[in-house]
């Protein structure tokens, strides 16, 4: 059973946004900074990939870490109400990522998934710079 009605439930979702947030921002203005040019949000691409690098062959996802299921992630919990819509919910977009994934790959596509907890502040400045040699690998 949900604890909200069905109207402000609708409500609640349609704030969520899913382009330009600010894990996406964050990556964006580091890698820019770092003089990275890229596209955003291809949607001529499966899946529509966050950051699109077409010199490297490379695309990243910025994920978080509920909506895309991080299971292994210590913030991701199930939700506790209204359990099968979320299980149900959750696990297409788990799906849908994979078979995204797959398609970007057999394109020729290289796929860099950044999680949203790797952007926490104690961890950030090392993912960011690892991320910069998984993009190109001959970065100086």
């Amino acid at each position: 059973m949900d604890v909200h009605s069905k109207e402000i439930r609708s409500y609640n979702m349609s704030q969520i946004k899913s382009r330009n947030t600010k894990p996406e921002d964050m990556v964006r203005t580091f890698l820019f900074s770092k003089g990275f040019r890229y596209r955003k949000n291809d949607k001529s691409l499966p899946g529509c990939p966050d950051i699109v690098f077409p010199k490297y062959k490379t695309v990243v996802l910025i994920n978080g870490c509920f909506w895309h299921v991080h299971e292994t992630c210590r913030y991701f919990v199930w939700p506790s109400s209204n359990i099968e819509f979320w299980k149900e919910k959750l696990g297409r977009n788990k799906q849908r990522d994979e078979e995204n994934m797959a398609s970007l790959t057999n394109m020729g596509w290289r796929v860099i998934v950044v999680w949203e907890c790797e952007l926490k502040k104690a961890v950030r400045e090392e993912r960011l710079e690892k991320l910069l040699f998984e993009i190109n690998p001959d970065f100086q």
